[in-house]
């Protein structure tokens, strides 16, 4: 069997690599019970630093407008070139408001 793949970046998802998974619709929003995706750690958490909960639930509820965003498209090219395991902090709440 084939590790899963993350619908963000594309990269294989290997048993051990910090993983979780995302409500496209956060569950703040109405999405408890909805549908998930499982994600690398680090995609997820560019995901929340770059986006609100508002914002998620109205325009980027799917794995392809969330690669459309100009920040995360940025964070895809870079972060497709680290290895599937690669883990790094994301520094701090970089959202503007």
């Amino acid at each position: 069997m084939s590790d899963p793949v993350c619908p963000l970046c594309g990269r294989p998802i290997p048993e051990g690599a910090p993983q979780s998974l995302h409500h496209l619709i956060p569950k703040l929003k109405g999405g408890k019970g909805g549908p998930v995706v499982l994600l690398h750690d680090i995609c997820h958490r560019e995901i929340h630093a770059t986006l609100t909960e508002a914002e998620l639930a109205r325009d980027y509820s799917t794995p392809e407008a969330l690669r459309a965003h100009p920040r995360l498209a940025k964070f895809i090219t870079w972060v497709q070139k680290r290895p599937p395991e690669f883990r790094s902090r994301v520094p701090g709440k970089r959202r503007k408001h």
